[in-house]
């Protein structure tokens, strides 16, 4: 399969807009985020020499688990954001890692030749895209024949919670215009298997998996940050500026979340959708 340099896809990675930006609230949680809570549908595919590609990895937490899976191999993370992947650097450095390394990137167009990963993944990323299936089909182009293609994202529309405090109804209706204004599909997970079919993927494996919060200290921190991304962060104003909130809108939903999280019997989870699809 060629390499993807051609003006359309330039055009295209221009309208990918990353929805929620790195505002602390947001890397809050990415650094939370590890293999064993975001990746286990991959993991046990995984051998000590590999060479995998980490798409979208932000703060790298996941990308270092990666690496100390494959000791005798390599990991390369690759984000759009310079100033996250200092902390990605960080993170590696922390514990002692070699086998790592960071770079900016687009999934559009990677800078590397046909063939040259045994895994290439991306948690978290299709959803924010205007065209996934480009981007399945030039993580495709960068895998070994017989490597694995590693896919995983949330669902919003999937997400459910108790009890039904007035205002995340407002938050998710929200959402979800905010990020289709962005040329995003915020329901990425249920269409996982959809698109690595239209990128011409025809050995796939579908699953699921959950993140849930329901201990005090699980709601305190996932409420919280919810609600300081409602009123601080990138999306918050994205949210203002497209006009689908004011100020006083966003206030109301971020003090949904507070009461959420201060109730006794509240419960949330995500639903992701994963696909596994062999070159």
């Amino acid at each position: 399969m060629p390499g993807n340099t051609t003006a359309a896809t330039a055009a295209t990675a221009a309208t990918a807009v990353y929805t929620h930006g790195h505002h602390e609230s947001v890397l809050r949680s990415h650094t939370w985020r590890t293999a064993a809570n975001s990746a286990a549908y991959l993991t046990g595919h995984l051998r000590p020499h590999m060479r995998i590609l980490d798409i979208g990895c932000g703060p790298g937490t996941i990308t270092a688990d990666l690496a100390e899976l494959v000791p005798q191999g390599e990991v390369v993370g690759v984000d759009t954001a310079p100033a996250v992947l200092d902390q990605a650097r960080s993170v590696a450095a922390g514990r002692g890692l070699s086998n790592v390394r960071f770079e900016t990137g687009d999934v559009h167009a990677l800078d590397h030749p046909d063939d040259s990963f045994c895994v290439v993944h991306a948690h978290q990323v299709l959803q924010h895209l205007a065209d996934p299936v480009a981007a399945l089909r030039e993580m495709r182009r960068v895998c070994k024949p017989g490597g694995l293609v590693a896919v995983r994202d949330s669902d919003y529309a999937a997400m459910t919670w108790y009890p039904a405090v007035p205002g995340l109804d407002d938050w998710l209706d929200l959402y979800h215009r905010v990020a289709r204004d962005n040329g995003g599909e915020p329901d990425a997970g249920r269409r996982l298997l959809s698109w690595a079919r239209r990128a011409g993927f025809t050995e796939i494996t579908a699953t699921a998996g959950t993140w849930c919060y329901a201990t005090p200290e699980e709601r305190a921190w996932w409420s919280g940050l919810w609600a300081d991304r409602t009123v601080a962060s990138s999306y918050a104003r994205r949210a203002v500026d497209g006009g689908h909130a004011t100020q006083e809108d966003l206030r109301r939903i971020a003090d949904a979340w507070r009461e959420w999280g201060e109730r006794e019997d509240g419960w949330f989870t995500v639903l992701h959708g994963e696909v596994l699809c062999r070159v």
